[in-house]
């Protein structure tokens, strides 16, 4: 489940070993809410989240974690970055906005088939199959299942299936998207996104 805390205390505790990384990321990434906004807001965040730096290794010292004073600027900045712009935004939160090298359609549909490994499908209402958060939340459901299923067979399966998954979809794109985000100086969005692409690549060595 997202991390999502209302008390300092809690965030100055956090066990981001016993909290699942797909989640966490998918929260910080997703739509603009409130409850994301109160916990990047705590000023225990910061060193919870250097803490999260240095466990995954990344690289380089920690450059800091500041963020928006108000709900207003974070909604307008995330828009700004990720939702609107001619011809695109800076930073699309999606696949084929920034892999050239296949169809937009055969990208979401490669992707659909990887979610009915799970018989998982996208709500085309909500977001496109190729959308970083649709990614990182079936990712996360991926590794649950895995991680619960009695078959030894069937975990090893799965596991194969998010390694493969990593490489042919989101380390083939998050690292353009994290390219772009850098040149915008954007508060905090640039250090998380530059935790996600460590922590996936991780992810993938481990697979």
């Amino acid at each position: 489940m997202p991390i999502i805390a209302p008390e300092e205390s809690t965030v100055t505790s956090i066990d981001w070993q016993q909290n699942d990384l797909y989640r966490f990321f998918a929260f910080v990434f997703a739509p603009p809410t409130q409850e994301c906004f109160g916990l990047l807001s705590q000023p225990a965040l910061p060193e919870a989240l250097r803490n999260l730096w240095k466990q995954l290794e990344c690289e380089g010292e920690f450059t800091g974690f500041e963020w928006f004073t108000s709900y207003e600027q974070y909604e307008s900045a995330y828009i700004a970055l990720f939702d609107v712009g001619i011809p695109e935004p800076p930073v699309p939160l999606f696949e084929s906005a920034h892999d050239k090298s296949y169809p937009a359609q055969e990208i979401a549909l490669e992707n659909t088939y990887f979610y009915e490994v799970l018989g998982l499908k996208s709500d085309p209402g909500r977001a496109v199959p190729d959308y970083l958060v649709t990614q990182l939340e079936f990712l996360a459901a991926l590794r649950y299942t895995g991680e619960h299923t009695s078959e030894e067979s069937t975990a090893v399966s799965l596991g194969r299936a998010e390694t493969e998954f990593l490489e042919r979809h989101l380390l083939n794109w998050l690292p353009v998207a994290k390219a772009k985000l850098d040149r915008t100086n954007a508060p905090g969005f640039a250090v998380l996104m530059k935790m996600l692409v460590q922590f996936l690549r991780h992810m993938c060595a481990s697979g």
